[in-house]
């Protein structure tokens, strides 16, 4: 059997208050914990990755997944963007933030279910996309860190902007727009001058070469927002990760939102359990 505790709350950048699951196993006591983060204009609760979740849950694993703080939704309403100032205000600096909010939070403060605090030595960590960049970095400077699995990671934060940088600097906001909801979401110029401002820490290809943990690099070679030749280049500059390919396979790995089905898309499928083989090796 599977507990699952839906919106808890963490603060993460500048003390924002932003919505986690926790999935319990009930498979193994003191079991180890997977953390999950999505990927830009996503959401913990996006797809299939509840079914993610349970899954790990059910080989053995307990698994939290987020949501970054300033990904546009809220506590009280976590599903797609309710919150586009706070969108707008997001920065790769502050995902940084968060992830390191939510590592205290599991290593150093515990979290708090039927009057227990939970702690965990160690966590293995997900990242999808953009959080894939992100779980890069974050893997490189945190020792608490034990495996690491990429899915459709992205191997250079600076190639994310493809828009007219003049322009965007002269009106100070530019918009992109969410095909499924047709929200025009805006990304404030202060995005991009974090990047600038913080560009030596944010450079994923640094941090790909000094990981030492066991990492697993899925990604579909028929990926159309962000190519399989990142896979290709992480792969590259850690030799040592296993490179996971699904064949013809676009960038969520077979899901859409909403996902209805109660099984994982086949390739999606294929990657958890090449995730969960790799969290057997020490």
């Amino acid at each position: 059997m599977v507990e699952v505790y839906r919106n808890l709350v963490y603060r993460g950048a500048g003390e924002r208050q932003s919505p986690f699951d926790l999935f319990l196993t009930d498979q193994e006591e003191n079991a180890p914990l997977v953390v999950f983060a999505h990927g830009y204009k996503g959401y913990k609760d996006w797809g299939a990755w509840d079914l993610m979740a349970r899954a790990f849950a059910e080989n053995g694993f307990n698994f939290l997944k987020f949501n970054f703080s300033y990904n546009g939704g809220t506590v009280e309403d976590p599903i797609d963007f309710p919150d586009l100032e706070a969108f707008s205000e997001n920065t790769y600096s502050k995902e940084l933030i968060d992830l390191e909010a939510i590592s205290r939070m599991i290593t150093v403060d515990g979290i708090e279910v039927k009057g227990e605090r939970l702690k965990w030595d160690r966590f293995a960590l997900i990242g999808h996309s953009r959080g894939g960049g992100i779980s890069i970095i974050h893997a490189a400077r945190d020792p608490k860190v034990s495996h690491l699995i990429t899915l459709a990671a992205v191997a250079d934060f600076g190639e994310r902007f493809k828009f007219d940088l003049e322009a965007w600097k002269r009106e100070g906001v530019t918009y992109v727009e969410n095909k499924r909801t047709k929200q025009m979401m805006p990304h404030k110029y202060a995005y991009y001058q974090d990047y600038i401002d913080h560009k030596d820490e944010l450079n994923i290809e640094r941090a790909a070469r000094s990981i030492k943990v066991p990492w697993l690099i899925a990604h579909g070679t028929a990926d159309e927002a962000v190519t399989f030749e990142n896979a290709e280049r992480l792969s590259a500059w850690n030799p040592q990760a296993e490179l996971f390919p699904t064949a013809g396979i676009g960038h969520t790995f077979g899901a859409v939102h909403p996902w209805r089905k109660k099984q994982m898309p086949t390739a999606f499928s294929a990657c958890v359990e090449e995730a969960l083989g790799l969290l057997e090796t020490s």
